[in-house]
């Protein structure tokens, strides 16, 4: 059995924020034949198996403090064609980045504009991971998971999985007592791929590069040069991306909202359900006429309210990007959070906006 238990377990370089908190159970899966050994040592470990937390890279993950419940670190490895036309599987703890390349390497397409997300390929499904137009639901086929109270092992479709932005039913109640052990994926050969260009960094990047007929590898050359340009190292400056979603409202909201502020960025989301306003949410008094709602720029918002580059002690908003909290340092996981509730009271009073963090704050 190579499943290992540390105990009082310092979690600072478990994550991408860097701040300082302990495990007061740490356990390392590395091999799906201990998925058994997993349920009974958490039994042991707690009264509560479902409230254990499952790690992966860290880099999604907000510790405000100590932790008593267990934490599960998926370090399962090892992925494969299955076909040869394009569905792959991967285990839950390869690194998301390393599967992007390795996929352009078999000559495969669909994951080019997902490169460098930070991460593990089982993270990908429960954050329905996207960027620069592309969401991981465009080629999802499958997800493996292990139920850590039954012990029982299934496969949920992509429709079972209810993807939305940054959302799927492993976020939700119904699904926090599923371990994603591998995942499925349905990509297509590089020359057969319809690329997604629809970002102007995309473009401009690789009109400046000289390359009039990208493939898949020049869009991941492309999204790794702009994501470098732009986001902080984790190893240098601790953070974890974007730390809040951009908010959907329902279109009279949209409405009002570039009403009072033209330069305001929205998008429609066509095929979305309506809005329904929820109390204290980002459609609060606003019944909604039927139209699909809006997103909007979290960045924008955050922009406007004058906290970009602003610190408070050791965390801070990163000077080049308004959606990035970072960790100066000796900032704690309570100093971050403070900070972003502090973002979101000033949104929220301005704009009448409610900010949503992104990543999973414990502790």
């Amino acid at each position: 059995m190579t499943l290992e238990v540390i105990h009082d377990a310092p979690l600072q370089a478990l994550h991408t924020f860097g701040v300082p908190a302990t495990a007061a159970h740490l356990v390392q899966l590395r091999d799906r034949d201990d998925l058994p050994a997993l349920q009974a040592t958490l039994g042991r470990l707690t009264h509560e198996p479902a409230s254990s937390l499952i790690l992966g890279a860290g880099s999604n993950w907000l510790p405000v403090g100590d932790l008593q419940q267990p934490i599960v670190q998926v370090q399962l490895r090892g992925r494969r064609r299955l076909d040869d036309r394009g569905l792959i599987e991967v285990a839950a703890g390869e690194p998301w980045d390393d599967l992007v390349h390795w996929s352009l390497d078999q000559g495969l397409a669909g994951l080019e504009n997902l490169a460098l997300i930070p991460g593990t390929v089982g993270a990908a499904p429960i954050q329905n991971i996207g960027a620069y137009g592309v969401e991981i639901a465009s080629c999802l086929e499958q997800v493996e998971a292990f139920h850590l109270l039954t012990g029982k092992t299934r496969f949920f479709d992509r429709a079972e999985c209810a993807l939305g932005y940054r959302d799927s039913l492993f976020k939700q109640a119904a699904g926090a007592h599923w371990l994603i052990t591998s995942v499925r994926l349905r990509l297509v050969p590089e020359d057969q791929a319809v690329l997604h260009l629809d970002y102007g960094d995309v473009r401009h990047w690789l009109r400046e590069t000289g390359i009039p007929a990208p493939r898949a590898h020049d869009v991941a050359r492309a999204v790794r040069a702009i994501r470098r340009s732009k986001l902080p190292d984790p190893a240098v400056l601790g953070n974890a991306g974007s730390f809040f979603k951009n908010p959907i409202v329902s279109a009279p909201k949209a409405k009002a909202l570039k009403s009072a502020y033209p330069a305001m960025p929205q998008w429609p989301l066509e095929g979305r359900e309506p809005v329904e306003p929820r109390d204290g949410g980002p459609s609060a008094g606003d019944a909604g006429d039927g139209a699909p709602p809006f997103k909007l720029a979290a960045a924008w918002l955050i922009d406007q309210c004058g906290w970009k580059g602003a610190r408070h002690g050791q965390a801070g908003v990163h000077a080049a990007h308004a959606l990035v909290l970072v960790n100066h340092g000796q900032a704690s996981g309570a100093d971050v959070l403070a900070l972003a509730r502090q973002i979101q009271a000033s949104v929220l009073s301005r704009f009448g906006v409610m900010l949503e963090p992104e990543p999973l704050i414990v502790g």
